[in-house]
C-alpha cells in the first residue's frame, strides 16, 4: 500500500464494497441517516443575560427622567428692626426662641446656629449682646461684654476706641463670617433711639 519513499500507492488501493444487505433497511436500500442537526449558538448564557441586564441598567440610568429639585422653603421676610442692647438682650434663646447677637452695630439672626450661640454653646455668652469686643480680642468670658476699660458710653453702646489694628482686623474677619452665614435682621443703636 505505502510505496518506497511512504507515499500512497494508488495502484495497491482496494475499493471497498459496499453490501447493501449489511445495512438494515427495506427493500435493500440503505437506510436514511438523519442530517446532522446545526449546532444552534444559544444566546441565553449566564454571560449574556448578565451583560444584558447590566447594559439594560446603564441605558436605565441614562435615559430617565431626572427628578425635580425641590427647593428649600424660603425664610419667612425678615424686617430690619432697631435693637437697643435691652431690646437685643431678650434674644438669647432663653427668653425668646431666637437668637441674635450684635457684631459692629449690626443685629445676626444666629438661630441657625443655635447649637454654637445659643444656651450651653462655646459662644452662649454673645447671644442677645453686642458681641464685638468678644469677638476682636477672642475671648468668650462675661467680663469682655462689659464695654471695655471706659465701659459703655452714655447710649449703652460699647465703643470700641480701645481696639488695636490687630483686634480690628480680627473683628472684620468675624464680621465677614456673620455675613456670609447669617441673616442681617437690624441694626444696633444707643438706648432712645429705637
Amino acid at each position: 500500500m505505502w510505496g518506497l519513499y511512504g507515499h500512497l500507492n494508488p495502484s495497491s488501493l482496494n475499493t471497498i464494497k459496499i453490501n447493501p444487505e449489511d445495512y438494515q433497511g427495506s427493500a435493500g436500500k440503505m437506510p436514511h441517516q438523519p442530517k446532522p442537526e446545526p449546532e444552534v449558538a444559544t444566546v441565553l448564557t449566564p454571560t449574556n443575560l448578565l451583560l444584558f441586564a447590566l447594559t439594560l441598567t446603564i441605558l436605565y440610568l441614562r435615559l430617565r427622567p431626572a427628578r425635580a429639585i425641590t427647593l428649600p422653603d424660603a425664610p419667612p421676610p425678615v424686617v430690619h428692626k432697631k435693637f437697643t442692647p435691652t431690646t437685643l438682650k431678650p434674644h438669647n434663646g432663653v427668653d425668646l426662641p431666637t437668637v441674635y447677637l450684635a457684631v459692629q452695630g449690626k443685629v445676626y439672626d444666629c438661630t441657625p446656629g443655635k447649637s454654637f450661640y445659643g444656651p450651653g454653646g462655646p459662644y452662649a455668652n454673645f447671644a442677645g449682646r453686642d458681641a464685638s469686643r468678644g469677638l476682636a480680642f477672642g475671648r468668650f468670658d462675661e467680663e469682655m461684654l462689659e464695654g471695655g476699660p471706659q465701659g459703655f458710653d452714655k447710649r449703652g453702646l460699647d465703643t470700641l476706641e480701645d481696639l488695636g489694628e490687630e483686634e480690628k482686623r480680627g473683628l472684620q474677619e468675624w464680621r465677614g463670617h456673620f455675613e456670609g452665614k447669617y441673616l442681617v435682621v437690624g441694626e444696633l443703636v444707643g438706648e432712645g433711639e429705637d
